[in-house]
């Protein structure tokens, strides 16, 4: 699903990738959005034939640059977006209320540690802006989540890697 995603995001963008740095630009985005986040990023640079190691510190960087502000504003944008007399914000906060609700044993479970993996381990549903959102529902101090959601990363950066440099990368030659 991720490739698939990512592949149209390219084709759409397609124009951006023949500009200098355009390629690194469209994978610093991609490591921006939620769903995708790093994930996306490296999968786009494997498809886009970058320097792995370049985009590696590029996903890095645009996967971590939105945390500290869902840490900071999340609580607040989502009680905005539930009071909100617009049904699509509601119905939007009602999702990542769910989506929150879902996932927050795990992390209640273990703590720090549950969302370092809950970020580190890439499956859909996880990731960097999940685990911000959980962590700050769960009113857990924002700057150890922040180390964690950042160790979380990095698990997930070398997870991901491997997969789109190493086995993505045999598959696209």
């Amino acid at each position: 699903m991720a490739e698939k995603l990512v592949n149209a995001i390219i084709g759409a963008f397609s124009g951006l990738t023949s500009m200098a740095f355009g390629k690194e630009i469209l994978v610093f985005v991609i490591s921006l959005l939620p769903i995708l986040e790093l994930r996306g990023g490296l999968i786009a640079a494997a498809l886009l034939k970058l320097n792995p190691v370049t985009s590696y510190i590029i996903s890095i960087i645009g996967n971590i640059i939105p945390v500290p502000f869902i840490l900071l504003l999340i609580t607040k944008i989502l009680e905005k977006m539930r009071n909100s007399k617009i049904k699509f914000l509601n119905k939007f906060a009602n999702f990542l209320d769910n989506k929150v609700e879902k996932h927050k044993d795990k992390i209640e479970k273990f703590g720090y540690w549950g969302i370092v993996l809950f970020v580190g381990i890439p499956l859909p549903g996880t990731g960097a802006w999940t685990g911000s959102m959980i962590a700050s529902a769960l009113n857990l101090d924002k700057k150890k989540t922040f180390g964690a959601v950042l160790l979380g990363i990095l698990v997930a950066s070398v997870i991901m890697m491997l997969v789109s440099f190493g086995v993505l990368a045999n598959i696209i030659k």
